[in-house]
């Protein structure tokens, strides 16, 4: 399952959506542009599930969407964005939480910034981030920023982090240390 099929799903319902809602908002990255360029489309407090064959495979929670088509498609998330990946079972596999999300529909590359919080819930692993991109046509997700593990009493830091899209294969490039620590 890729994002930006999500991303690219969601303008088939935001059309209907934007028009029972009223939304407004901004996101430092593109707050210049938007006031010269306002968003086509606009969804407050919007909850999505994406399924294939009646299976929930994503479910996306953000307090605004807003779509652009001009100069580039995207879809930005400016007040955050929290996914939900689930298995064959219902049960939540991972989480991704970020308070900042663009997609940029034209070249399937999403980047989520500020805050980054993964959550594998198979390993019990806590990764924080400052920032992760998502290449739809890699089949990858990744960042080149520092990174903290976090799994019970083991910290684990490093210079950055790889994985696949279903978030299964989660590695931590340039690991620098493993530091246990006791509650005592």
């Amino acid at each position: 399952m890729r994002l930006s099929k999500v991303a690219v799903s969601l303008s088939s319902f935001l059309i209907p959506l934007a028009a029972l809602l009223s939304c407004s908002g901004d996101m430092k990255d593109i707050e210049r542009f938007s006031r010269q360029n306002p968003p086509d489309q606009e969804v407050k407090e919007a909850r999505i599930h994406r399924s294939e064959q009646g299976r929930l495979q994503v479910e996306i929670d953000a307090p605004l969407i807003t779509r652009y088509s001009q100069p580039s498609a995207r879809t930005v998330y400016p007040k955050g964005v929290d996914l939900r990946f689930y298995d064959e079972g219902r049960r939540m596999k991972t989480s991704i939480y970020a308070r900042r999300a663009v997609s940029f529909d034209d070249r399937n590359i999403m980047k989520a910034s500020d805050s980054v919080v993964v959550i594998d819930y198979n390993s019990g692993d806590t990764i924080y981030l400052e920032d992760i991109i998502w290449r739809d046509d890699e089949d990858i997700i990744f960042s080149n920023h520092p990174v903290r593990s976090v799994n019970g009493n083991r910290v684990t830091y490093g210079d950055g982090f790889v994985s696949d899209e279903q978030l299964a294969n989660l590695r931590i490039t340039r690991q620098r240390g493993v530091i246990e620590f006791n509650d005592e």
